[in-house]
């Protein structure tokens, strides 16, 4: 009986394995075979390197929408980032329990809010108020959306990195501190390397949030693709944000094909990202084969000798 039970438990394991691998190929396949249509119309070189992307001119260059996406994302990160695992580290070494809990309600109620509830906000706090300080035109622009972005990737990051710190082995810290290290050399030499995998899938899964969003920066970027940006300031767009915007008004055939390629190149980034989050997973998981493993105290007795 139990071995019929565990016959089916695999064949369904299997199968769901299945259709998610079929799906997804089908997905690339799709996405793919009708993105490249678009060089029946131009060549690679005009597609990738054009700084343009002008649908009334059927003038389709994927560099300002590229270009868009890579400043947004990587100014939110900046700013993101360190902020995020900030707020881990205090969460999970300094704050007290019911303070903690209360910061963990807090950040999975913001993970639950929808993206038009965060461009709603960016459209009526964050706009006005870059508009007001930089006097950047009409306000909306890739500083906007970046400041958007940074709230939106907050929850993601923060959550996957206290629980990477939380599951570190209280050994570590007792060992840290049985020597004589400040909680500041435990956290830093000693916490952050041992967790540094997951930290890693944090960043990485925070940055396909950031990469993928599509509604919330839309809002508040200003949907500009007719060149590439030059200005935090001005209106400038994102790969998703001009696929949303674009695609139920694309009517010739090199239009369309256009923005499926656009979408076949952000599967390919997030197929990417998934990767390295794999990637860096493996590592954290790899044990070395020449020589053991120092043990805690040993950690941070190297960590106090450091200082």
């Amino acid at each position: 009986m139990r071995l019929r039970q565990g016959i089916v438990a695999q064949a369904i394991f299997f199968t769901a394995a299945a259709i998610v691998a079929l799906s997804t190929a089908a997905l690339l396949l799709f996405t793919g075979s009708r993105g490249l249509a678009v060089f029946g119309y131009m060549n690679p070189a005009e597609f990738f390197l054009s700084t343009s992307w002008d649908q009334n001119l059927e003038t389709f260059g994927v560099l300002p929408l590229l270009a868009g996406s890579l400043l947004t994302v990587g100014l939110a990160l900046l700013v993101s980032v360190p902020l995020a695992l900030g707020v881990a580290i205090f969460m999970v070494e300094i704050a007290p329990e019911p303070v903690r809990r209360a910061m963990r309600t807090v950040v999975e109620l913001f993970a639950a809010l929808p993206s038009v509830i965060y461009g709603l906000l960016g459209l009526t706090l964050v706009v006005p108020w870059v508009r007001e300080s930089f006097g950047g035109g009409l306000g909306k622009g890739i500083l906007a959306a970046s400041i958007v972005l940074v709230f939106m990737t907050q929850p993601t990051i923060v959550s996957i990195a206290e629980d990477a710190l939380r599951a570190l082995p209280e050994s570590l810290r007792e060992g840290a501190l049985a020597v004589g290290a400040t909680r500041w050399q435990m956290i830093w030499r000693v916490l952050l390397p041992a967790a540094r995998p997951g930290l890693i899938t944090a960043v990485v899964l925070g940055t396909g949030r950031a990469v993928g969003e599509t509604i919330a920066v839309q809002m508040v970027i200003g949907n500009i693709t007719s060149r590439v940006p030059n200005s935090l300031l001005k209106g400038a767009t994102t790969m998703p944000a001009a696929i949303v915007t674009q695609l139920p008004e694309a009517t010739s055939p090199e239009h369309r094909a256009a923005l499926i390629m656009v979408a076949f190149l952000l599967l390919v980034i997030t197929f990417s990202l998934i990767a390295a989050v794999r990637a860096a997973g493996s590592r954290g998981k790899a044990r070395p084969t020449t020589r053991r493993r120092p043990t805690p105290a040993a950690q941070a007795a190297a960590v106090k000798g450091g200082d």
